[in-house]
């Protein structure tokens, strides 16, 4: 479960991690309210669970009421990147000397817990890693151990932060790790983890994912749970059973495996495309399997083709391929379909497609191909779909 910036600094509050004073307001005139409660100058932050905020416009400065009220009026009901803005966060504005990076994960091939900090924050962390893998300083922590102040000490120094930030820092970083440790979290990420200009260390940005799997020990969790606002194709995905995160494309993807998925996604990006979504349907694709897969996909309106990607190995291609066949009959498709499939019973499987190949459902021998098929469609009914509301207008 992913939590909103503010149920992130709530949450890291409970195990001592500092952050800004401020509060959450649902409308503009609780913005005021709180931005009052701050102190000015404030910061009106737009609570959705993406990153790009500041680009889309959802994070604004404002010197007093009236500029809290005209960008709270604007930040409130804004649409980013598919998510619908329902309640600002607004604290008081901090003045920055640095900023840094610092998060606890799961490495799973390692079976430990990762730590990452580095001196470079207020940037996507895999920009860092991309440019200049050498600023981030790594610590593997065995959970049955966890991180003393000595040791964190240490890793601060490895990080390379400026000596004004270090003894703060360190004490974090402890609070840090217990919020991900004791807290129960599959991420616990500042970013950026700043650094005052009158020496003080805090967190300017929360991102916390509590473990789904640890929700019994922790009751409390129900009132973040109660504030979540899904995405409509998540919520219709959820109550059919199905591993499916919505995106901001024009391809829908379906795919046998959350490895594949993902792969999946990266080679649409790799031919020029943009996913609409990861949809894993796992290991059983059968009709019924399929039909909610297609009816999830097929009530998303941006998208304008559909790319089936199954690698049979437990899964028999041939019961897919019928899969498919009987999931077209129960489900009024809007958009093409692009197959791919291979594996077990691959020539069976298609075999038995073979009859029902049209313009509308069309079968490549390889990942790629089906890649670029289904791109150069949802292109091209994109190009139609412009093309009928020039004519209209």
């Amino acid at each position: 479960m992913d939590l909103y910036e503010y149920q992130g600094k709530q949450y890291f509050a409970r195990y001592g991690i500092p952050t800004s004073p401020g509060g959450v307001a649902d409308t503009v005139d609780e913005a005021v309210a709180r931005a009052d409660a701050a102190g000015y100058p404030v910061v009106v932050k737009a609570q959705v669970k993406v990153g790009g905020r500041g680009k889309a416009g959802g994070i604004k400065l404002a010197e007093d009421a009236d500029e809290v009220r005209q960008h709270a009026g604007a930040i409130l009901g804004m649409d980013i990147k598919g998510h619908l803005v329902h309640r600002v966060w607004v604290e008081h504005a901090s003045d920055i000397a640095e900023e840094y990076y610092a998060s606890f994960t799961l490495d799973r091939p390692e079976k430990n817990y990762l730590g990452m900090l580095s001196a470079e924050g207020g940037v996507e962390i895999e920009e860092v890693a991309a440019t200049n893998p050498g600023a981030i300083a790594l610590i593997h922590l065995d959970p049955a151990g966890g991180l003393d102040l000595e040791a964190a000490r240490r890793w601060v120094d490895d990080a390379g932060l400026d000596e004004a930030a270090r003894d703060e820092a360190a004490g974090v970083l402890v609070s840090l790790y217990r919020c991900y440790d004791d807290g129960d979290c599959d991420l616990a990420e500042i970013n950026p983890l700043i650094l005052t200009t009158d020496g003080r260390v805090h967190a300017l940005d929360a991102k916390v994912t509590l473990d789904d799997n640890a929700r019994f020990r922790h009751p409390e969790w129900d009132e973040f749970a109660a504030t979540e606002t899904d995405d409509p194709r998540e919520q219709m995905a959820k109550e059919k059973g199905l591993n499916y995160i919505g995106l901001s494309g024009d391809v829908g993807i379906i795919a046998n495996g959350a490895g594949l998925a993902m792969s999946t996604c990266d080679v649409v990006n790799q031919v020029g495309g943009s996913p609409a979504n990861f949809l894993d349907i796992g290991g059983g694709a059968n009709a019924d399997v399929m039909s909610a897969a297609l009816e999830v996909i097929n009530a998303d309106p941006s998208v304008r083709s559909i790319f089936v990607n199954i690698f049979g190995g437990i899964t028999r291609v041939d019961e897919v391929a019928k899969g498919v066949i009987e999931a077209l009959g129960r489900v009024d498709l809007r958009s093409p379909i692009v197959l791919r499939l291979d594996g077990t019973n691959a020539e069976e499987g298609r075999a038995l497609l073979l009859p029902h190949l049209s313009d509308r459902l069309v079968a490549e021998p390889t990942m790629l191909e089906a890649a670029r098929r289904a791109v150069s469609l949802a292109a091209a009914a994109g190009e139609r779909g412009a093309s009928v509301g020039g004519e209209r207008a």
